[in-house]
């Protein structure tokens, strides 16, 4: 059975080596999340241009230079494809 790409950017979103959200965030089911950064709940009120979101999880330095946020894309952590799907999950919160 094939997965969407909401369950791939939730899978994204929760695993400990690649976005590992978590770290930093408190994120719905999730455990043991972090209170580094804002929780993320709302996502589609709170970023309602998905590009912008995108940008965030791609380099947040461009918003913020002093943003400790990793710049996903900009470091190559996580691709294109990746950040897609993980705004696209995000988008359900």
């Amino acid at each position: 059975m094939e997965t969407t790409r909401v369950e791939q950017g939730e899978k994204l979103v929760f695993d400990r080596k690649s976005g590992n959200c978590l770290a930093c965030h408190a994120i719905g089911l999730g455990t043991m999340s972090g209170n580094l950064a804002p929780p993320l709940f709302a996502m589609k009120e709170r970023f309602p241009n998905p590009q912008k979101l995108t940008q965030q999880i791609s380099n947040s330095l461009l918003s913020n230079e002093d943003s400790i946020m990793p710049p996903f894309g900009l470091h190559g952590l996580l691709n294109e494809d990746q950040i897609s799907k993980i705004v696209d999950y995000l988008y359900t919160l």
